[in-house]
């Protein structure tokens, strides 16, 4: 396994990232279970999660993946030997089961991390994420920013303040900011500059070869600022295998279960899949391995988030990192992303 470092702090973290978000929905505790015991025993140190998770996110479910990671933990000793990200959730209209309409207050992040600490089992979080901004932005998929004058938010000063005494008190080790954009990152790190609180060390957003926003305004502060890219999606829920392709609905996968993930569905993604499903086989690779094997490769990703309902693709997606793309499928990569250059926002 590769490793590489997380932001500018002294920890390794394998390239791939075991994501954990269908732990409770789509998959049993026995089967996340054997997910971490094959992808630990591969090199993967790196584990990401939510306090939201499972997902789709629904009340009676709302903290199993962190449950199912917490008494895996207890079970096999191994706290010391990775490193676990978990997500503080923003607002959203269909989350009021969570603490009354979650924000980024400083009373709710507390009660957010002491609640996933509980269910981690552990006494600290390595990497504590903000899940997404709370304020208007483009994330999930949004584009054509507005403002409104309207809008309520809590200021980044007080969700960056609250963050730094969970540092300070030795609960959290270092924080990122997930779904963010460069107005945030840059805001983030000012006050961080400017009170000495902790810097972001990583932003946890969409990057996929149908989803390159990311290079836009984001990867430059990624090498500058040392807030490496952990990708989620690189695989585009799946869309990127080809399983998809010619109107076919593999039973029980994610798209097929959920109509409400349609964000790489579009005419424009299926014939960008087409087109690099193809690239892939001209050259006797999966269609998976070589998207995943491509966002392995970019120099301002720390970690590639990687997720599985099954043992078989979690084998194929963590054998990614074997993977070393010629000069001439890179080429042919950006030759047809100049004819589908973003697809999916």
């Amino acid at each position: 396994m590769r490793m590489r470092k997380l932001g500018n702090t002294d920890i390794d973290v394998s390239l791939i990232c075991l994501g954990t978000m269908t732990w409770g929905e789509q998959n049993t505790e026995q089967e996340a279970f054997e997910q971490l015991d094959y992808a630990v025993e591969a090199g993967i140190n790196f584990i990401d999660t939510a306090e939201m998770y499972p997902v789709p996110p629904k009340a009676e479910t709302q903290g199993l993946t962190e449950q199912y990671l917490g008494n895996w933990l207890a079970r096999r000793g191994r706290r010391d030997d990775l490193v676990i990200a978990s997500k503080v959730v923003g607002p959203g209209p269909s989350l009021g089961y969570m603490r009354g309409g979650p924000r980024m207050t400083r009373a709710q992040i507390r009660e957010a991390c002491e609640g996933s600490l509980q269910r981690l089992q552990t006494d600290y979080i390595d990497l504590y994420q903000v899940h997404w901004p709370d304020r208007n932005a483009n994330f999930f998929g949004k584009l054509g920013y507005q403002h409104d004058p309207k809008e309520v938010m809590t200021p980044i000063e007080e969700t960056l303040g609250a963050l730094n005494e969970l540092v300070k008190e030795g609960k959290v080790r270092h924080v990122g900011l997930s779904n963010e954009t460069p107005w945030g990152v840059m805001e983030y790190l000012r006050y961080a500059r400017e009170n000495d609180w902790p810097r972001v060390v990583s932003i946890q957003n969409p990057y996929s070869l149908l989803n390159r926003s990311f290079e836009a305004g984001l990867a430059e502060f990624a090498h500058r600022e040392g807030t490496g890219l952990l990708a989620y999606s690189p695989l585009a829920f799946g869309m990127l295998t080809g399983k998809y392709l010619g109107g076919k609905w593999p039973e029980k996968a994610r798209l097929t279960l959920y109509e409400r993930f349609s964000r790489y569905t579009g005419e424009h993604a299926a014939d960008a899949t087409r087109a690099y499903a193809e690239l892939a086989h001209q050259h006797g690779l999966s269609p998976a391995q070589m998207a995943l094997a491509w966002v392995n490769s970019r120099d301002f990703v720390t970690s590639n988030i990687i997720g599985a309902t099954t043992m078989e693709q979690l084998k194929e997606n963590i054998g990614s990192v074997d993977i070393n793309l010629s000069a001439d499928i890179v080429s042919a990569i950006e030759e047809i992303h100049s004819e589908f250059t973003y697809p999916c926002p």
